[in-house]
């Protein structure tokens, strides 16, 4: 009869690989049973792990921040979140220089030291409350138009100004007269002859009418164009009309004067926003892509605003001599 064979020598080997395997160091460790935790990349390698943003967007906020914080410069960059509002798009970045960290929030923008704000959330929270507390005491003035419409805007200023003051009919004659002034002073800034079509004779100066009639076709040409042109015209009449009625109005009222004031803002503002979009020349839709995701983007090396499609990157520059 032949004896059962004995395997203790193999469970034997079997526990020794144990051992032996146990007391490999693994990759993840510094030694037997110490934890290694990564040392953090190098701030210039960092770019090589993250997802890039659009080239003018950084640009925008790298110029932004060593601007504020010189002179401190830029290592690093990345955008975190983008939160939208009833109004506007806050974009959040973080920004490491070489003196400090930062919150970056746009629109408008700021920055913010990660010492003293080491929560994105609360920072978030704390950037929409003080822009809203500015905003609420700051001019309705679209900001692209403050520079090219300032005249007819700080007029605009005075009739609303003088709103606030007014209580007797007389006060509120001089509130329609501002206006007028202010609707003048829009034509003024903004009639070009080159707007009047060939073989026409060019309105008078102080024309408001027959020059918002001659603007309208020129600034929002063609079939595209129709509902804007239809528009614009449509509300030019009526608000001069109405202008020229409180200036003369023996018994107008605080809510009727704050109509026209009303009206007067709507007509500068429309007007005044496709005549920039006309005399910047840039398109409706990329010509490359097609896309409608249009923006001006500050060219630092121009000295100068250019159109930007933000989905393909193309970019039209000013011509030499412009």
């Amino acid at each position: 009869m032949t004896p059962r064979r004995k395997r203790p020598q193999q469970k034997q080997i079997s526990r020794q690989q144990k051992r032996t395997r146990a007391a490999k160091p693994s990759p993840l460790l510094h030694g037997p049973g110490e934890h290694v935790i990564p040392t953090p990349l190098p701030e210039r390698l960092l770019a090589s792990f993250t997802i890039r943003s659009p080239e003018h967007e950084e640009r925008s906020v790298r110029q932004y921040v060593e601007a504020q914080a010189a002179p401190e410069t830029v290592v690093h960059l990345e955008k975190l979140k983008t939160e939208h509002l009833r109004t506007r798009t806050l974009h959040a970045w973080d920004v490491r220089t070489t003196g400090d960290r930062y919150w970056v929030i746009t629109n408008p923008t700021n920055l913010y030291s990660h010492r003293h704000f080491p929560s994105l959330d609360f920072t978030l929270s704390f950037h929409v409350g003080v822009t809203e507390r500015i905003y609420a005491k700051e001019s309705a003035v679209p900001p692209e138009q403050e520079r090219r419409l300032a005249t007819a805007w700080r007029k605009w200023e005075q009739a609303t100004n003088a709103l606030d003051e007014a209580g007797e009919a007389e006060e509120f004659q001089a509130v329609g007269m501002r206006c007028r002034e202010c609707l003048l002073a829009f034509v003024a800034a903004t009639a070009d002859p080159k707007m009047v079509p060939e073989g026409m004779p060019a309105p008078q100066k102080g024309n408001f009418l027959e020059w918002t009639e001659v603007m309208a076709s020129a600034i929002a040409p063609g079939s595209s164009g129709e509902r804007i042109r239809q528009y614009l015209k449509t509300i030019a009449a009526p608000t001069w009309s109405l202008v020229s009625w409180l200036t003369h109005a023996q018994n107008a009222t605080w809510a009727e004067a704050e109509i026209v004031v009303n009206a007067t803002q709507n007509v500068l503002s429309s007007f005044g926003a496709a005549v920039i979009r006309y005399e910047s020349g840039t398109p409706q839709r990329c010509p490359r892509c097609s896309s409608y995701r249009l923006t001006i983007d500050y060219r630092a090396d121009l000295d100068a605003e250019v159109p930007l499609c933000a989905s393909c990157g193309w970019t039209s520059t000013p011509a030499a001599g412009e």
